[in-house]
């Protein structure tokens, strides 16, 4: 089984070769001016994610205009927008855009809504050479009031040299509070254009690969341990997305690596 692939724009057929996970699924847009994306959310939710540029929204007769700014991944916060399930939409380029349309199963009835930055929670995972960071776009315990059946979205980044999900961990059981089961999708972007990371990923059933990380491409993660590392010189970029039974999140570490968290208090306190 492939858990690694290169995206293509869905305007131009899937975005995805093929896909290991039961209910994630994504589509990359990439729009000029005035060009259009249309199409019905179906049985699902979709969160549309502005990874540079800005678009307009038609969703049920909801409009929103002029939804983004930033100009890459690497220049702020995103804004995004909630589709539900049973939806007509369209999206209109308003210049170039690049959005991550990211979709789970959902029965959820909900009105559209944006996003803005000032909602996404920005802070720091890890200490000293594993140290990354992120944003928490739409997640149960930092934007609980924004509704949503399954999504988990999110963004890391993770600088020169450093590794990223580290210690590499699982999500791939329902055994509360300890884990939760959630399907999980990393969407890569990196800086500079050229530049490159490496992913790993290997599970209990004795698959392990690593992958080359370059810009435009996904890792798709149906269970199993994963982990990101930057090449010097770059930095990578990735959308995370989750999808599971329910939006509680709970992880296992690798055991063998575990004690490295245990490391982060005191190397913080340490100044790294």
């Amino acid at each position: 089984m492939d858990y690694f692939a290169s995206v293509s724009p869905c305007t131009q057929g899937p975005s995805l070769p093929y896909n290991p996970c039961q209910l994630l699924d994504f589509c990359y847009l990439s729009l000029q001016d005035g060009e259009t994306y249309q199409n019905h959310s179906g049985e699902r939710e979709i969160l549309a994610v502005i990874l540079g540029g800005r678009a307009n929204f038609s969703i049920n007769g909801h409009s929103f205009s002029h939804v983004g700014g930033r100009p890459t991944v690497f220049a702020g916060k995103p804004h995004s927008v909630y589709i539900p399930y049973g939806a007509d939409y369209q999206i209109a380029a308003a210049g170039p855009v690049e959005i991550a349309l990211v979709s789970a199963p959902s029965d959820m009835p909900a009105t559209p809504y944006i996003i803005p930055p000032d909602r996404v929670v920005r802070g720091i995972w890890g200490a000293a050479n594993f140290k990354r960071y992120y944003h928490q776009i739409l997640t149960q315990t930092s934007q609980g009031d924004l509704p949503a059946r399954r999504l988990i979205v999110g963004e890391t980044f993770t600088p020169s040299g450093n590794w990223s999900t580290y210690p590499p961990h699982k999500h791939e059981v329902d055994h509360l509070p300890q884990e939760a089961f959630h399907e999980e999708m990393y969407f890569f972007k990196v800086s500079p254009v050229d530049g490159f990371g490496i992913a790993r990923y290997y599970n209990d059933k004795g698959i392990e690969a690593n992958f080359t990380v370059r810009d435009n491409t996904i890792l798709m993660i149906p269970d199993g341990y994963h982990t990101v590392v930057s090449a010097p010189g770059c930095t990578t970029y990735y959308l995370w997305v989750l999808a599971g039974e329910h939006r509680t999140q709970a992880v296992v570490e690798d055991s063998s690596l575990a004690w490295v968290s245990r490391t982060v208090p005191m190397l913080r306190e340490l100044g790294a």
